[in-house]
């Protein structure tokens, strides 16, 4: 759900992830809730929808979790109220990040949020001042094993609509445009590929490399945002040294 998608940053990631899992499908719970307010409970129908499904699955949350998360949202929309609200900024070393939460409380999140960018050398901007440094993709991470034949899957992403594959040795980074993410999954699923990760995210049009100095700083910060419990997903340009 972070950053610049390339395999150090996703096994950070995962390594997060992995011990605070429960926390994670409460946020995923969340974007399944909005997504059924806003266009109902098939993800047939409902593409947002469908796009958070793929996310749930490729971050381990059972089917059985998924389906609850969704008849319970069809149940209770009179009780959801999340807000979307999106916070731009710049972390140390001219970091560009954008912050998308779901809260039922502006300003809580809002004052939480500045204080993130705050104690960690950051500065929150005004809406748009780096939004323009990224595009909306569908990025699906294969880790690369001795059972994958590197040339089919290849062949198999781009006949179903990727616009690009890239090998970076320890895994395959796919990437869609937002509204062919869901055909591109759909195969590469069916054909009997795991994900290490899989979803619509924002990716940076260019990046900065973060420096040894700055780089401790940079990471609190998106550790410190990410541990919010209203702080659906954080994205940024920064390329953090292996």
């Amino acid at each position: 759900m972070s950053g610049h998608s390339k395999w150090a940053n996703i096994k950070h990631k995962k390594e997060r992830t992995d011990s605070k899992r429960g926390k994670i499908f409460t946020k995923i719970g969340r974007e399944i809730a909005v997504a059924v307010k806003e266009g109902g409970s098939d993800p047939e129908t409902n593409s947002k929808l469908k796009d958070v499904v793929a996310k749930a699955k490729a971050n381990n949350m059972p089917n059985d979790t998924i389906s609850r998360s969704i008849k319970k949202a069809a149940g209770e929309l009179g009780n959801i109220n999340y807000e979307s609200i999106v916070y731009e900024g710049y972390g140390p070393g001219g970091v560009a990040v954008i912050v998308e939460a779901l809260t039922d409380n502006r300003n809580r999140t809002a004052g939480e949020v500045r204080h993130s960018f705050d104690k960690n050398g950051g500065s929150l901007g005004a809406s748009g001042c780096v939004a323009w440094m990224f595009e909306r993709k569908g990025v699906i991470i294969i880790e690369n094993s001795d059972g994958i034949d590197e040339d089919e899957l290849m062949l198999a992403a781009l006949d179903a609509g990727a616009l690009d594959v890239q090998d970076d040795e320890d895994a395959l980074e796919i990437t869609t445009d937002a509204a062919s993410f869901s055909q591109v999954y759909d195969v590469l699923e069916k054909s009997g590929y795991a994900f290490a990760m899989a979803e619509v995210q924002l990716v940076p049009s260019n990046t900065v490399d973060v420096s040894e100095e700055t780089e401790e700083s940079v990471q609190k910060m998106l550790d410190m945002l990410e541990d919010n419990d209203d702080v659906q997903n954080v994205y940024h340009n920064g390329v953090m040294n292996e």
